[in-house]
């Protein structure tokens, strides 16, 4: 017999009535019914119980063992009774009469405990990490990351895309996040940078000649963390195409995340065809551009309602501004005053003045709206405002008011927040979307200058003819994410592959080809020698791990991560370094 196991916690039935077994693992649990000592054994495939009678030949020993010791045990497989049939294990028709027992190593007092899901402090469960990935939910969560990422080779792999591994060690970039710098020793005073992306280096593949590439892609970009964005590094499905289309991407990629989906969805319902929504539809309609879709509220501009209105709050905005709009956002079957008070205080919390509202009773076999604005405006008004949202008796809206760009963020967040409080959001969907047609440019109003809105190495929309000849704020890129849930999981692009164009779109945010060359030489070289039109998108591996698994944090789906000040607490990370080593690299 091996010597420590001839099998695991996990695979014993009651066909195995009667073997001879030896199994080693923690011990879970002990428990001591009425002289009788059971031990829940536990390793990574399962759990199994282990009986102690007074007549076993250990008794005595195993009475003296604890929690998370290491123990290996010999004995017979039994049948339990039908009435101690524990159903929720694999193994819980049968448990091991134990014979002999060798204790492989002891655990102090845990600092953390491992039976269960108790809230603990996350820099304790950092710092002991290795007893945290013990806990049932975690374990879990991550071997279902691994059977994620298992399943992404495998299908990229059937869509003919092949695997390569791009450098980590790199020249830093001088857009997007802050890198992470490393001092170079060879070269006094220089620096390398960790990818924040192998974005140059997937379309200087495709340049090169290869055609479909594929790679899961540490990252790193020195940025704070949050709930759905790790600190330090984070992994991505990164994928170029060559000779594709803005359709393209779309055709060979949705049957890949929607399967990936569907297959660890857990019988979730999963969106069939990903609807293609603008992104000034999508700021418009839902006030972001990663909008959860299982919310059905529609926000709409109901500003003429309002214009020379005795509202005055409302009609004065929109006579002072002509960019000032009056938006919308329906609550179906949320007219009550109490729930349009509730939503007032809550939008006082979130900082602002309140939230106007108007709700819809019936009222002598008539609707009739009700609250401040409905007084002020008129039936009429109220009336037509009814009938443009389709709405209802006990309905209720609520309105805001400004400059869009100004107020968008909070109507997102009312919407948000009106869904949740009248649980219009179904929980068991993944309801997945593109979002297309970004803005090429956008106006920092801090800095008065245009700037690239996303991806500075897309293709606009129109080409060359549309960065001459029209105000580059209405230029579209040929940009798009992928949504689900209200997260954005992946974003991507068809690339511009012609210097003159690279040129000209810099050269409009004021950086001039000089600038350029030096910042971005490695692709305006290449696009000089042939490079093919090609495109390709990024997917967020944890993002869409904590998705399937329904975690509520990126950390409980990641084995290691840093804690929200940067920091890890396990390993000191990161570090002093000795005068030695910083002599070395130039820096003392």
């Amino acid at each position: 017999m091996h010597r420590y196991r001839s099998h695991t916690c996990a695979v014993l039935r009651k066909s195995d009535a009667g073997a001879e077994v030896r199994l080693s693992g923690w011990i879970h649990r002990v428990r001591n019914h009425g002289g009788i000592f059971f031990i829940d054994l536990r390793d990574h495939y399962g759990l199994i119980q282990i009986v102690a009678s007074p007549d076993s030949p250990i008794f005595k020993d195993i009475t003296l063992v604890r929690s998370e010791w290491v123990i290996r045990i010999d004995g017979i497989v039994r049948t339990r009774t039908q009435d101690t049939v524990n159903f929720s294990l694999s193994t819980g028709e049968i448990e091991i009469f134990a014979k002999s027992m060798e204790i492989l190593s002891r655990s102090k007092e845990l600092p953390l405990p491992v039976f269960g899901e108790p809230d603990y402090p996350e820099d304790i469960r950092l710092k002991y990490r290795f007893l945290d990935l013990r806990r049932e939910t975690l374990h879990k969560n991550i071997m279902r990351r691994t059977e994620v990422i298992a399943s992404i080779r495998r299908r990229m792999e059937k869509s003919a895309f092949t695997e390569f591994s791009t450098p980590i060690l790199t020249a830093s970039s001088p857009e997007g996040a802050r890198d992470f710098l490393v001092p170079s020793r060879l070269h006094s005073g220089k620096f390398y940078a960790l990818p924040q992306a192998p974005q140059q280096y997937k379309q200087l593949l495709m340049i090169s000649g290869f055609d479909r590439y594929f790679q899961i892609a540490p990252c790193f970009r020195d940025e704070d963390p949050r709930s759905d964005r790790l600190a330090g590094e984070f992994y991505q499905l990164d994928v170029e195409m060559s000779f594709v289309e803005q359709e393209d991407v779309f055709t060979v990629m949705e049957p890949i995340i929607r399967g990936l989906f569907e297959e660890f969805s857990e019988g979730k319902l999963v969106t069939k065809i990903f609807p293609r929504i603008s992104y000034d539809e999508a700021m418009r309609k839902y006030g972001s551009d990663k909008p959860d879709l299982r919310n059905p509220v529609i926000m709409e501009d109901v500003s003429g309602h309002f214009h020379d209105s005795n509202f005055k709050i409302f009609s004065n905005i929109l006579a002072a501004n002509p960019k000032a709009e009056v938006w919308a956002i329906p609550a179906r079957k949320g007219g009550s005053r109490a729930f349009c008070d509730k939503m007032n205080t809550w939008a006082q919390k979130e900082g602002q003045p309140g939230l106007g509202y108007i709700f819809w009773r019936n009222k002598s076999k008539s609707l009739e709206g009700a609250g401040p604005i409905a007084n002020s405006i008129g039936p009429e008004r109220t009336e037509a405002i009814r009938l443009q949202l389709e709405l209802e008796d006990d309905d209720s809206c609520f309105f805001i008011a400004g400059e869009p760009k100004n107020f968008v963020a909070f109507a997102a967040s009312a919407r948000m927040k009106i869904g949740e409080e009248l649980n219009l959001i179904d929980p068991k969907k993944f309801e997945l979307a593109w979002i297309i047609d970004f803005p090429f440019y956008q106006w920092n109003e801090e800095e008065k200058k245009l700037e690239f809105s996303h991806n500075p190495f897309c293709m606009p929309q129109g080409g060359m003819a549309a960065l001459e000849k029209q105000n580059p704020l209405t230029i579209k890129a040929f940009q798009y994410d992928v949504v689900c849930n209200g997260f954005e999981i992946a974003s991507g692009g068809i690339r511009n592959h012609l210097p003159e164009i690279m040129v000209k779109s810099f050269e409009i945010v004021g950086l001039s080809q000089e600038t350029l060359k030096e910042r971005f030489g490695s692709l305006y070289r290449a696009f000089h020698y042939g490079a093919p039109p090609h495109g390709g998108m990024a997917a967020g591996i944890d993002r869409i791990i904590m998705l399937l698994t329904g975690a509520k944090n990126l950390r409980e789906i990641s084995l290691f991560p840093l804690n929200q000040q940067a920091y890890d607490p396990l390993m000191g990370a990161p570090s002093e370094v000795t005068h030695a080593q910083l002599h070395d690299l130039h820096i003392l």
